[in-house]
């Protein structure tokens, strides 16, 4: 039961419970954990700008809350967060049925300390995004909060209204599922450095032998045009012909192309600049040293995360 007011909106017991003091409360609540929100929304759409919107409204649902009914803050945003996403990644999924070509995460430019915890880095890459579209939209919130955010099954079940025991079989499924798919992407940090300082020279100076070896020889290429900007329209895979795309795909004329490394989504990229102005990105996943997998990301709608840092927290 709530306690009796004074006149004014004061609590009896000197507690404060004016809508302002409210409002303020959940504001800091929401303040504080509002890039973990946003990491969840992302993770599960694979968009930032449909994560904002699904900010938004959390934000709406949260300043509604009788936060006094509130056990664990945390995972009650995370909850109200994974319903809009859910609502939301449906709309996208219809939107993506008409896209021109793959579709891509939108890349974030991320700290480099993010690459320092390795499970959230893994969690937010391209290779993991990519992975996680091929699950339903209840399977990959369960994932997401399980694997990544550990959150218990009863949250996670108020969540995605299912029971606790439904939950724990789609997380088995899921997770794997994910084993199934999840490339490996293992490399050293001197390994990706060697890797990235190498493409970016050989993709600065168009050295076509110089991709060639850094390729691994069943490499694939995805790349994302959205319609708006020049992409293949199917995986390419194979150094020779990844080597060939990156080699002829980008003008070097008086010296207009510039290659800027860069961590997107917490691994190895370069972003390309064409006088100045960016014009897509390279993300690069490494195998044993070699190149094995490269997201190209052109449309130049899913470009503006890359001019700063996105902070992406669990």
């Amino acid at each position: 039961m709530n306690e009796p007011l004074e006149p004014g909106g004061r609590a009896m017991d000197g507690e404060d419970r004016r809508p302002e003091a409210r409002i303020g409360s959940a504001t800091q609540a929401f303040v504080t954990h509002r890039n973990l929100l946003f990491t969840v929304a992302y993770e599960m759409l694979g968009s930032a700008a449909d994560a904002e919107d699904v900010l938004q409204e959390t934000w709406l649902r949260w300043v509604r809350v009788d936060l006094d009914a509130v056990r664990d803050q945390r995972a009650y945003l995370i909850r109200i967060t994974t319903r809009e996403a859910l609502t939301r990644l449906r709309t996208l999924r219809r939107r993506k049925e008409s896209y021109v070509g793959p579709w891509l995460p939108e890349p974030l430019l991320t700290a480099p300390d993010v690459a320092h915890d390795v499970e959230l880095a893994d969690s937010v890459s391209m290779a993991m995004l990519m992975v996680l579209e091929t699950l339903t939209p209840t399977e990959r919130a369960v994932f997401v909060l399980r694997e990544v955010f550990d959150l218990n099954y009863d949250d996670i079940a108020a969540a995605v209204g299912k029971n606790a025991a439904a939950v724990r079989q789609t997380a088995h499924r899921a997770r794997a599922h994910v084993a199934a798919r999840r490339p490996r992407g293992d490399a050293s940090p001197a390994e990706i450095r060697r890797a990235l300082e190498a493409f970016q020279l050989a993709i600065e100076t168009g050295d076509l032998q110089g991709l060639m070896n850094i390729l691994a020889p069943d490499v694939v290429a995805l790349g994302d045009g959205g319609g708006l900007a020049k992409a293949a329209l199917r995986p390419m895979v194979g150094a020779d012909r990844v080597a060939r795309m990156l080699e002829v795909g980008l003008p070097r004329v008086g010296g207009e192309l510039a290659a800027q490394p860069a961590q997107i989504n917490g691994g190895p990229a370069l972003i390309i600049r064409l006088d100045g102005r960016i014009d897509h990105v390279l993300s690069i996943r490494i195998d044993d040293g070699m190149i094995g997998g490269i997201y190209i990301v052109r449309n130049p709608e899913k470009l503006s995360r890359v001019e700063r840092e996105t902070v992406v927290s669990r």
